[in-house]
């Protein structure tokens, strides 16, 4: 009897951070490093993984920004956003960053290779050679959103809660 593979869905996070004034780019990636991986013992899955690039602005050099490519089953989306959000909030960037950063993150709906020379015919939208299925997509899309959300949440409490603790350290005087 054959088991059905879990479907993968491959969600892309795009993070913008300006860093501090006298900060440099490996003061952000001391501070931002994932010493925590973000797969889940007993959850693997063949073609799941998570990877980053990290990239400086050509035309801004103190803009960092960060593509994290990630293909996962829901669970184990969601078991990584636990993670990241655990991780970051015992492992702020505040030193480094400015407070504001940019975030979107988005599920992908097609791949294409334009590395042919000449004309191109067109193919509608696939992933891995599968046809996309827009319908099945709009439903995923409001189950990613529900995760991310969920996620944003708690990195908000965490992040809100140690401004909260910081400035109160500043109006006392303690470092």
């Amino acid at each position: 009897m054959a088991t059905d593979k879990p479907e993968l869905v491959t969600t892309i996070s795009i993070l913008t951070r300006r860093l501090r004034k006298g900060k440099t780019y490996d003061d952000f990636r001391k501070a931002w490093f994932h010493t925590t991986g973000f797969g889940v013992e007993g959850k693997e899955v063949e073609g799941s993984g998570n990877r980053m690039y990290s990239m400086i602005n050509i035309f801004d050099p103190q803009e960092v920004v960060v593509i994290g490519f990630s293909t996962t089953t829901p669970d184990q989306l969601r078991d990584a956003l636990e993670i990241d959000v655990k991780v970051r909030g015992e492992n702020p960037l505040d030193e480094a960053i400015e407070p504001e950063i940019g975030r979107k993150f988005c599920a992908l709906v097609a791949e294409d290779d334009f590395s042919a020379a000449g004309a191109i015919p067109y193919q509608p939208a696939m992933v891995n050679g599968k046809a996309t299925d827009i319908k099945e997509f709009a439903s995923l899309l409001s189950a990613l959103q529900g995760l991310f959300g969920a996620a944003a949440q708690k990195r908000d409490a965490i992040n809100e809660k140690r401004q909260k603790v910081k400035g109160s350290r500043a109006r006392s005087g303690q470092p």
